[in-house]
């Protein structure tokens, strides 16, 4: 038997002071993510009525922030490969907190809608800074747990805009919502200043001569530079005439040609990878159209379908924060038990069972809560793991940037979904519209992710490619297996 005194310690031990701080402040981020973030979703219905907006109109507000996550994750997420993951978190928290503070000083649609694409560009660097940064500090058997707990951040930031929405809207109105979303930006930038690099980054990334520089392949000449400006100026023009409803008769063609450039930002950075940067951003679609119309309608639907109260919406919104956090932290013990992919699709599974239970409660609030906060921490909960999932497929070198924008770019189906369910719902009830597309997409997420079907593509292209250098066999520094760079020929360096 093995001695008391030679027992590896609890894994809580095994992180160590230095990361649990390092952790913290990557966390409070997203706690202040998550409270920024969601204010949008919480004053809909004041903002529309003061706005005189429409239905669909209401919901563009929630996908405006979308729109341009895909250049935020990019480019911040290239700031956080060539000069530190920390640069990147804190130019996101700017990014996003002062774009909070210009929709308190919104006066109609357009300029609210603005602010919102603030937002995004600063969530999307934010989500792939904290999430490289933190997965590149902690012990590799341990990320996982890394992964969950961080992504946890987001839900407590919810669930305290939701309890501030309570009081706050009701004597001050939906504005001051969005000025006290400024205030907790001190409190990080302090938390951050003496913030240690990522582990990983430092010692593979951090050295002359190798700094990472993902553009690269954007810019080998001056006509291709041209060309790859003219291509995003073109998708962000595309995703904002979808969004606001200017494109009308031509969304279906400004949707496929903003998809198209996309595509070729992802074929070009990707190298040979380009198959797996697309099957990874069609994989994060598909899990936004699952996830995002509960998140995005919710109080939509509690509050024009139901006729909840004010203070019955936020019981509610409590029940359901809560269990995504709790879902993030299971996913964490969960995924380092049995692997994250497997921990992924087996959870989702079970969530289905509890969709149909949610949207046939109406009248019983306790319940509903109850359900919603095992539906949250079932469904939304797990995708805590996807940026361990998706941070696995690259190495150190392209990880922030790889990961924000694959990330990023899937993630426009959380500006697709709202919108949809609101469209869905003028031919059936908003609930009945939700339950559809959570089902859905629900299912289709268990395919993709469960048989890893990004990887599977990718070895068509390359036999050898590395499945997961996140993965267990690396050093406890978080070093990757040996043989990556080998395998891994496109890994570009220098100016």
């Amino acid at each position: 038997m093995q001695s008391s005194s030679t027992a590896a310690p609890p894994w809580y031990r095994q992180v160590g002071i230095r990361r649990w701080k390092a952790f913290f402040a990557a966390w409070l981020g997203y706690v202040l993510d998550g409270f920024d973030f969601v204010l949008i979703t919480l004053v809909l219905t004041e903002v529309a009525q003061e706005f005189r907006l429409s239905t669909t109109q209401s919901a563009s507000l929630v996908s405006a922030a979308f729109i341009t996550r895909w250049l935020g994750g990019a480019v911040l997420g290239a700031v956080g490969d060539r000069f530190g993951r920390t640069w990147a978190m804190i130019f996101s928290i700017l990014l996003y907190t002062l774009g909070t503070l210009a929709c308190g000083f919104a006066w109609n649609y357009t300029s609210l809608f603005t602010a919102r694409l603030a937002i995004g560009m600063g969530m999307a660097g934010e989500y792939g800074a904290s999430a490289t940064y933190v997965l590149e500090s902690w012990p590799a058997r341990l990320r996982n747990k890394a992964s969950g707990f961080l992504i946890s951040g987001y839900s407590v930031g919810t669930v305290l805009a939701a309890e501030a929405y309570k009081v706050v809207v009701p004597a001050l109105g939906w504005r001051w919502m969005f000025y006290i979303g400024l205030a907790p930006i001190l409190i990080a930038l302090w938390v951050r200043r003496a913030l240690p690099e990522a582990d990983e980054w430092t010692e593979k990334v951090a050295v002359p001569g190798v700094r990472a520089n993902p553009f690269q392949p954007l810019f080998r000449s001056a006509r291709l530079a041209a060309l790859n400006v003219a291509l995003a100026a073109v998708a962000t023009v595309s995703l904002f005439c979808v969004f606001t409803s200017v494109a009308g008769g031509a969304t279906p063609v400004l949707s496929l040609l903003a998809g198209l450039c996309l595509a070729a930002f992802a074929v070009q950075l990707g190298g040979r990878r380009w198959l797996l940067y697309l099957s990874l951003m069609v994989t994060i679609f598909v899990a936004f159209l699952y996830s995002w119309p509960i998140q995005a309608l919710l109080p939509t639907y509690l509050k024009t379908q139901l006729h909840y109260s004010t203070g019955e919406v936020t019981d509610v919104l409590f029940y359901a924060g809560f269990g995504t956090v709790a879902g993030c932290w299971l996913a964490g013990f969960l995924g380092d038990r049995i692997g994250t992919v497997k921990a992924y699709a087996l959870t989702l599974v079970v969530s289905l069972v509890f969709i149909y239970p949610v949207f046939a409660t109406r009248d019983n609030l306790v319940l509903l809560g109850i359900l919603l906060f095992v539906l949250q921490g079932l469904s939304f909960g797990i995708s805590s793991l996807l940026p361990r999932y998706i941070g696995g497929h690259f190495p150190t070198q392209q990880r922030a940037a790889g990961l924000g924008f694959t990330y990023n770019v899937g993630a426009l189906g959380g500006a697709v979904a709202p919108v949809l369910g609101a469209r869905l719902a003028s031919g059936m009830q908003l609930g009945t519209a939700l339950a559809v597309l959570t089902f859905a997409g629900t299912l289709l997420v268990v395919a993709l992710v469960g048989f890893d079907v990004p990887h599977r593509l990718q070895r068509l292209i390359t036999p050898d490619s590395v499945r997961d250098h996140l993965a267990a066999d690396a050093d406890p520094a978080g070093a990757e297996p040996a043989g990556v760079r080998a395998t891994d020929p496109t890994i570009r360096t220098g100016p």
